[in-house]
């Protein structure tokens, strides 16, 4: 397979959009470097047409505006796969947005399929084998090597055909609307906002006391400026489990640090000397300058809300054999609590249900009323 062009300037990507526009379907895909450097980025667009398939390099320089236009016209369908993360790149770095997003990993998981990362979809329908070691490889470097732009124009090459195999099965089902309600909820999902203590952001949090938290958020922040100092992720400079444990055994020398369960001799080593004032500082604070994280309402156990919950899994195992889907894909935990907790008695009830889809009211509605009355 010939390498596709590569487009690096503003006159190109202009002349590309020009071209998409005539086009009713395109397939997109884009890698990332989110395990290489501190600050992720998109690296690189796909872009694949019925005939041709044409890669855009971001980090010449070059002025993507112009594809806003073709990315947001809903008349034009822009196939991804697992277009979460893309979408939400996109917009951060591009302010894109998508309408018209067509998603055959949701595609896949609503035709029932066990195994459906872009990989395995395509070993399945077009024997491809998909080399997985460009997933985690530096997509930032350049240049690149004609290894991974075959890599990155295969995500797109096959979408096509691919969404074909794909519309065809779930009209025989009777899932496309489903896809579709899927798709447009999916274009509007952003990056949560990133203000705020880090502790916000970071499993295990809501589990410590006021003195812990405040710990936890020094060696937070001090993971987050020696990571930046030297370009990395954050997991490169420490472990999230590591900087939990210390957080919670608050060990105030370097000898009580380094009897900790759980963080290497080799981290103490080498960050030990840095780690200790973080803690410290945190050990002095007084207590009304503790944080306190933040908790919602905290509602008391229901019993009849308890044995709902129960019915509504057991109803949702056997409708999801029936359907032959994953019980997740079909309802997930979320929308059964509010299921029980709201307790609909009629069809209108279900008004109420924020987390409910159209389609699911449809397809299960009956079930879940039967089940809850």
């Amino acid at each position: 397979m010939s390498l596709p062009p590569i487009l690096t300037t503003t006159g190109q990507v202009n002349d590309f959009a020009a071209e998409l526009e005539k086009h009713p379907v395109i397939a997109v895909d884009l890698e990332a470097d989110s395990m290489h450097n501190y600050q992720e980025k998109v690296c690189l667009l796909q872009f694949s047409t019925p005939d041709t398939t044409v890669l855009v390099d971001p980090l010449t320089g070059a002025d993507l505006s112009s594809l806003r236009p073709v990315m947001s016209n809903p008349a034009i369908r822009k196939i991804f796969h697992a277009a979460d993360y893309d979408i939400r790149s996109l917009a951060r770095d591009f302010d894109m947005t998508i309408s018209g997003l067509f998603d055959t990993m949701i595609s896949s998981q609503f035709l029932g399929e066990e195994r459906f990362g872009l990989a395995d979809v395509l070993r399945k329908y077009f024997s491809v084998e998909l080399d997985k070691q460009y997933q985690r490889a530096d997509w930032s470097k350049r240049p690149l090597s004609p290894e991974m732009v075959r890599y990155a124009a295969a995500d797109t090459s096959y979408l096509h055909e691919l969404v074909e195999i794909l519309e065809a099965k779930l009209i025989e089902k009777g899932r496309l609307d489903w896809v579709k309600e899927e798709c447009e909820l999916l274009e509007k999902v952003r990056f949560a906002d990133s203000s705020g203590p880090l502790f916000l952001r970071f499993k295990g949090a809501g589990t410590l006391k006021p003195r812990q938290l405040a710990v936890l958020e020094n060696l937070l922040q001090w993971r987050d400026k020696e990571a930046q100092r030297r370009d990395c992720p954050l997991y490169k400079v420490f472990g999230n489990k590591e900087l939990l444990e210390i957080a919670r055994q608050i060990p105030t020398s370097l000898n009580q640090m380094s009897r900790l369960s759980g963080v290497s001799p080799r981290l103490i080593e080498r960050y030990g000397k840095k780690l200790l004032p973080a803690v410290l500082s945190a050990v002095e604070l007084d207590e009304a300058d503790l944080p306190v994280y933040p908790r919602g309402e905290r509602r008391a156990k229901d019993p009849q809300i308890e044995k709902r919950i129960i019915r509504l899994k057991e109803w949702r195992k056997k409708a999801a054999k029936d359907l032959e889907l994953d019980p997740g894909v079909l309802i997930n935990n979320a929308l059964l609590e509010e299921l029980a907790r709201k307790h609909p008695r009629a069809e209108a009830d279900f008004a109420t249900i924020d987390l409910l889809k159209n389609w699911q009211r449809k397809v299960l509605g009956e079930g879940i009323l039967r089940v809850l009355n």
